[in-house]
């Protein structure tokens, strides 16, 4: 039986806008968690795209969410998944399912992966079917209406929000 080294941790990337990060997504997340030895949630920056929340504040509120769970860091990056997948060493991609839009359009972006990163796997987690309505566009077209979200994000998010929203920002 040989030892079992550093390089030898199962290190998965979770990749993806998380405009604000909801409770499916927290979901997918907490079941990665307990697959891998460590699991890195990364925002992915896009300059082109209008932002509900900037890539800082997303980051924060992901911190802030994840502070208890001890395997997964938060990071932010631009450019390839898998190029930054390789930077910091994850063979795996992680990415949550709610639909079937949601498959089709993930079995194409991991066949694209599997072409130009043959050494990445990428494992899809089906959120459980409380969480497979929510959507961020969703929770972002209630927050802009005042209305509870409580039931579809974490609670810093829900503070964040309430907080932030009141002032004018987000």
């Amino acid at each position: 039986m040989r030892d079992v080294c550093a390089t030898d941790k199962k290190i998965a990337l979770y990749p993806g806008s998380f405009d604000p990060i909801t409770n499916g997504h927290l979901d997918v997340l907490e079941r990665a968690s307990a697959m891998f030895d460590k699991v890195v949630i990364a925002v992915l920056r896009h300059p082109e795209k209008k932002s509900f929340l900037s890539v800082e504040q997303r980051v924060e509120l992901i911190k802030e969410t994840i502070k208890n769970m001890d395997n997964v860091s938060v990071d932010s990056f631009d450019g390839l998944t898998v190029e930054y997948a390789r930077k910091i060493g994850a063979k795996f991609l992680i990415r949550g399912l709610r639909t079937i839009t949601d498959f089709e359009y993930e079995v194409q972006l991991c066949q694209t992966n599997q072409v130009i990163a043959p050494d990445i796997d990428t494992v899809f987690l089906s959120t459980k079917p409380q969480h497979n309505f929510i959507s961020s566009s969703i929770v972002r077209e209630l927050s802009s209406h005042k209305t509870d979200i409580s039931k579809f994000v974490p609670k810093s998010v829900v503070e964040y929000l309430q907080k932030n929203c009141k002032k004018g920002e987000a």
